[in-house]
């Protein structure tokens, strides 16, 4: 097994009068040579945007897009038409393929918005755009890793898909549980970022908003010491 430990304290920030932006990879003025993506996977921010605030509509290429709201819900506006509003257990992706604009902006005028924003490297370039949405049950996430997005060939109806053979799952895990999960033969790796709680892997804690990439391994097993939300992107090499 091959590790690469993102202690929370230890990410980047651009810090703005309306948001507050933790980066687990080399972004905007942040730049660290030791953190440029992990396999397929170039961004991973965690945005705290004040009531009333957002993005103002800027371009994306040949890039797929994941949104997931932790806090909060978010007002998405695109140039292929979508006018939307995203909220907690939803899950947005784009696939900006051959140009968008966008923009997102906090829903609420009174409360601040979290989101976790990632950007995985496509495997097909110049593809026509496209927008999905789409609600998970946090019932099929207690204790099991329940699928959010996969990819394009998948076959899958359950989960929103990108151009990438990359997996992203959740689980929700009770304290002292132990799960286990393993990665598809041609996969890089892992990379787990604790939302909340605790979780144990290989001997080695970790904490909220810490990040573990796991490579060279077909599987591996965490265990929860307290009540604890995971989010895992599996993804291949680039």
């Amino acid at each position: 097994m091959t590790k690469v430990i993102h202690r929370a304290n230890s990410r980047g920030t651009s810090k703005y009068d309306w948001l507050d932006s933790k980066h687990n990879f080399s972004f905007a003025n942040y730049n660290d040579n030791q953190r440029m993506h992990f396999g397929a996977l170039r961004v991973l921010n965690d945005d705290i945007i004040d009531a009333g605030s957002g993005f103002g509509k800027h371009p994306h290429d040949n890039m797929e897009i994941i949104t997931i709201p932790i806090d909060g819900a978010l007002k998405h506006s695109d140039s292929m038409g979508h006018e939307q509003i995203i909220s907690e257990n939803e899950v947005q992706v784009m696939s900006a393929g051959t140009g968008i604009f966008h923009s997102e902006h906090n829903a609420s005028d009174t409360e601040a918005a979290n989101f976790l924003q990632l950007w995985i490297y496509p495997n097909k370039k110049n593809v026509k755009p496209v927008y999905y949405q789409k609600s998970f049950d946090t019932k099929q996430a207690n204790n099991a890793w329940q699928k959010l997005v996969s990819s394009c060939d998948s076959g899958s109806n359950q989960m929103l898909t990108i151009h990438q053979d990359a997996i992203i799952s959740r689980v929700f895990l009770s304290k002292d549980y132990e799960i286990d999960y393993s990665l598809d033969q041609n996969s890089f790796g892992s990379f787990l970022f604790i939302v909340s709680g605790e979780i144990e892997i290989d001997g080695e804690k970790y904490f909220e908003r810490d990040a573990l990439g796991i490579s060279d391994i077909s599987n591996f097993s965490l265990k929860a010491t307290k009540y604890s939300y995971v989010l895992n992107i599996e993804v291949p090499k680039i």
